[in-house]
Parts: structure tokens; C-alpha cells; sequence
């Protein structure tokens, strides 16, 4: 059941699940489209964090991963340390013919503080979009290219 706090992006890419699938789990692929992690493992429970938001005000993530279902699904909690809320991403790989579509779902938003402006669903539509429309579309087609 979604609400309307819930975002979803969904887009199509000329890459194998397995290529999706490493880009979303592996941290040495995502620092090259994602964030830079310090560690990351597609295991139930294991807990991760980093920082990212405005340079003049760059936010503490907090997550950890509840679901992995290998090459179809990886979900992790989202928080910030020091504001209430907890809120949960997605990633869903679909096969469609040669293509894969990935499915990202962002739910909890409306947990979030609305006092704070960073934390308004537009700037998550907005962050979600360049991610996975421009950054992991970028990452994909070069790494098939070379």
C-alpha cells in the first residue's frame, strides 16, 4: 500500500540483472554512481551510513538492510542522526525482454520533520531523478561500452 509521501522512479536499462544488481550491492560500483561508502553487504542486518545533502549542510544517513531477495530486491532503512523519522528504499529488478527494469521505492518520507525543508518530498524527487535517471544510467552505459 503506498500514500502520497511515497516516491517511486522507474526506469529501463540495456544491461544484464547481474549489472544492476552488482551496481546497487557492490561499494566499490556504487561509489561511482551512489555515495561513497565505507563498507556495504547485501545482508539482512547489516547497518551503514554516510553523508550527503547540500555542502552547506550535508545530513548523517543512517541505514540498514531489511530485505535482499539476490538479483530482484534490496530494501534498507534511511534515517538522520539527530532527527526523528525512519523511512525505507527499495531497489526491484524486473527482466523485460533484454532490459532491466529497475523499480525504486522511497516510502516513509512523512516521517520526516516537515520543519526541515531538506526533508520535503520534492528534494527527494529531485535527488532520486539524478541518481537513477542521469548517474546510474550514466555508470551503466559506460561500463557496456568499455
Amino acid at each position: 500500500m503506498t500514500n502520497k509521501s511515497d516516491l517511486t522512479v522507474e526506469r529501463l536499462f540495456d544491461a544484464s540483472i547481474s549489472e544492476v544488481w552488482q551496481a546497487i550491492t557492490q561499494k566499490e560500483l556504487m561509489k561511482q554512481w551512489y555515495f561513497d561508502l565505507a563498507e556495504f553487504k547485501a545482508e539482512i542486518g547489516f547497518k551503514f551510513e554516510f553523508t550527503g545533502g547540500p555542502p552547506e549542510k550535508e545530513y548523517l544517513h543512517l541505514c540498514e538492510v531489511t530485505e535482499v531477495i539476490p538479483e530482484k530486491k534490496l530494501t534498507y532503512s534511511w534515517r538522520y542522526d539527530g532527527y526523528e523519522g525512519n523511512s525505507f528504499v527499495s531497489f526491484e529488478l524486473f527482466e523485460q525482454g533484454n532490459q532491466i527494469l529497475l523499480k525504486l521505492t522511497h516510502t516513509g518520507l512523512d516521517t520526516f520533520p516537515k520543519s526541515n525543508p531538506d526533508l520535503d518530498i520534492s528534494n527527494f524527487r529531485m535527488g532520486w531523478d539524478e541518481i537513477i535517471n542521469i548517474s546510474l544510467k550514466d555508470f551503466l552505459e559506460h561500463k557496456n561500452k568499455s
